[in-house]
């Protein structure tokens, strides 16, 4: 029986696309259920454009058409956001995917088994550029995982140390936990993610292993002044 419309489920995911689409999933993208299985959803603002382009182009053989861009209204500020767009076919990968990472509810969650998951320093990369960031009084730097319980953010701090070597530490943020990785180990995160970060997200980390520079802090804007 062929495929489906819409569908790729026999396609072989490769090692890249798999790295991508796992960091992507600790991020900002989203595993959609269709009547016969599982596709995956990305979108990013108009700011971050080149980096959705980048995802495209990276999982290209998993889609039939370009990302477009769409309006957003948002009530409460009064604004109109562009946000670009794209989706897979759907794939037995990914609907493998769903299960591990999504609650019988549909709330995302953190794998038991994460640490088989997040092994490829792209993983963390792309992850990183998803969701992570820099502070401006110190190198620290973070990953936002404020949706993910006290719990499953211990479980993702014991794969960071176990797979790649670097301690972090759970910060209280307004109505959740992220991920702060400490000005010490910071130095060697930016090392392991550097090669895989694409030039218009470089802003984010804290440290450029090519000109051994760090990024200028900013400690009176972290204050509020």
């Amino acid at each position: 029986m062929g495929n489906i419309v819409g569908s790729l489920r026999q396609y072989k995911i490769s090692s890249e696309e798999n790295a991508i689409i796992i960091g992507t999933l600790l991020g900002d993208a989203y595993l959609g259920k269709t009547k016969n299985s599982v596709r995956l959803e990305i979108g990013h603002s108009e700011s971050q454009k080149k980096y959705l382009f980048w995802k495209y182009k990276k999982l290209q053989k998993l889609t039939s058409s370009k990302p477009h861009c769409i309006k957003i209204f948002d009530k409460r500020y009064d604004k109109i956001y562009t946000q670009w767009r794209f989706k897979t076919k759907t794939n037995d990968f990914l609907e493998k995917l769903h299960m591990q990472f999504y609650s019988k509810t549909g709330k995302k969650v953190i794998p038991k088994n994460i640490c088989s998951l997040l092994k490829s320093s792209l993983s963390l990369a792309v992850w990183f550029m998803d969701d992570g960031g820099r502070r401006n009084d110190c190198y620290g730097l973070f990953l936002n995982t404020l949706s993910f319980t006290k719990e499953e953010n211990e479980i993702l701090k014991k794969c960071l140390k176990k797979n790649f070597s670097f301690d972090s530490r759970l910060h209280w943020i307004q109505d959740g936990y992220r991920l702060y990785i400490p000005s010490k180990d910071a130095k060697r995160f930016c090392g392991i993610v550097y090669p895989y970060i694409i030039p218009s997200m470089r802003y984010k980390l804290s440290y450029n292993p090519v000109t051994t520079s760090f990024a200028r802090l900013d400690r009176a804007r972290d204050r509020g002044k």
